[in-house]
This record gives structure tokens, sequence and C-alpha cells, in this order.
């Protein structure tokens, strides 16, 4: 890990900006921070010049490996296609500078800090009830759950593309992530104890089954 990286103001990472200029971290980037134990710092608001050094890298990585427009099957693919060619400029000598990419990032790495053993778990972290009908609600939607966990507490994880729901200890539900808006993604076999003593309960809102809207066929928004 770096000594210290170079941030904008970001609302989630700075929750406010005092008048002395300190910044009032976000709860989340708190915890990232406490993880990795680096100092950040930040560019003055609405200054984009205080990070020129990072737009310009931004701008050489674009040019030298994303033109033309590449298209890949999934994002390690493009990962692994943008790993293969920074390892092929390690050898170049950049304007203005006397040694080679690969020298200065050697010369980067010895100043560098390990890693923690884990990783920081990076997502959205919520807590929530679960209702009668067996669902919890985040954000906008409704996910399901075990009908056992009926009325109790449970704790949330929304990631990018996947909503994790536990209770206690223990994992208890995995749902694809929905972007729209008062929406259900249901797992029928959190239901399958009730349908055995009612076979013909019935469920009002018609749901999304594996991933896919309930008003549509369409598969879920990412």
């Amino acid at each position: 890990m770096p000594t210290s990286v170079l941030y904008d103001n970001d609302r989630c990472l700075v929750a406010k900006i005092l008048p002395d200029g300190t910044r009032k971290r976000a709860t989340l980037f708190s915890g990232f921070l406490s993880h990795y134990l680096f100092r950040d710092r930040y560019g003055r608001p609405g200054k984009g010049n205080d990070k020129g050094n990072v737009e310009g890298l931004v701008g050489y990585s674009r040019r030298n490996f994303m033109v033309p427009i590449p298209r890949f099957a999934s994002r390690d693919a493009f990962n692994a296609y943008l790993r293969i060619n920074a390892a092929s400029a390690v050898a170049d000598i950049l304007r203005g500078q006397s040694e080679t990419i690969g020298d200065r990032l050697a010369r980067d790495l010895a100043t560098m800090t390990d890693l923690p053993a884990a990783p920081f778990d990076v997502c959205d972290q919520a807590t929530g009830r679960v209702s009668s009908r067996a669902l919890v609600r985040y954000e906008t939607n409704d996910y399901s759950v075990p009908v056992s966990y009926g009325h109790r507490d449970v704790w949330i994880r929304g990631y990018v593309d996947v909503v994790v729901i536990g209770c206690g200890g223990e994992v208890i539900a995995r749902h694809p992530r929905c972007y729209d808006r008062e929406d259900m993604v249901f797992d029928p076999v959190h239901y399958l104890p009730l349908i055995e003593r009612k076979i013909n309960a019935p469920i009002r809102r018609r749901p999304r089954l594996n991933g896919t809207c309930r008003r549509s066929s369409r598969p879920c928004a990412a």
C-alpha cells in the first residue's frame, strides 16, 4: 500500500468540509482507511489541476491501451489485457523522465507497505427487518429470505452486482442486485416450507425469478 493517496472531495469519501478545511470522512471510507492504514490527502474543491499527474496517467493509458476501443466478454478478460500491455511498457521512458517506467515502479514499490491479510469488504452496509412475507427492503426493492426468518432483524450488504442478507453470523440469502424501483427479487426455494403446508397459498405480487425483472423478461439492470 502507498503511504498516502490524493483524492477529490467526492461525497462517498467526504461527508462534509469543515470551515477550517478539515474533511469529515464518510463512515465507510473511515473504515477503509482504518483497514489499510494510509494517509488520505485531498485536492482543493473545484481545482482539478491539483491532481494533474493522475489525469495525465489516465490519458496515457487511454491513448496507448484503449485506442481503438477494445471489446471483451468479461471484466476479467479486460483486466488481463491491461496487465499484458502494462508489462510491455516497463522499458519505456516517458518524456521528461530519465528512468524507465519499470525503474520508477521498483522505486515506488520499495516505499510501500504490505497489504493486510484480508481485503476490505467494499460494500454498502445496512440493517433491516424481515416482513411477514419473508421480504427485506433494501433501498427501493424487496428481496426474499427463508420464511423461517420472518420478523427478525438482519444485516444487508449491497455490492455492485449482488445483495447479501444475513442474520447473526450466517448468510441467509444472496440475490442479483436490482437497480429498478419498487421491484421484488424472489427465490422460490425460500418459500418451500410454506408451500408444503398450504399448496395454493397466493403470492399477491408477481415477483422476479432468477434475476429477471417481474414486469418483463429482460435481465435485471446492473
